[in-house]
């Protein structure tokens, strides 16, 4: 396994973890990417990668 896609796995994990029913809210994914110091369209990325639903969306997008 490369480091990009060990990396991408990691990620993928902190997700779920977060995530509830499926869903995860806009803060929640807001905050995996401040932690892990990556931008925020590369978890939203992920998330969809996921099929898990972005909720309480801050700018109403999702």
């Amino acid at each position: 396994m490369s480091e990009h896609s060990h990396q991408q796995e990691l990620i993928k994990e902190e997700i779920r973890k977060r995530a509830r029913d499926g869903k995860i809210t806009c803060a929640q994914a807001r905050r995996i990417s401040e932690d892990l110091k990556i931008p925020y369209r590369q978890v939203g990325a992920l998330i969809n990668d996921l099929k898990i639903k972005i909720v309480n969306c801050d700018l109403g997008c999702f």
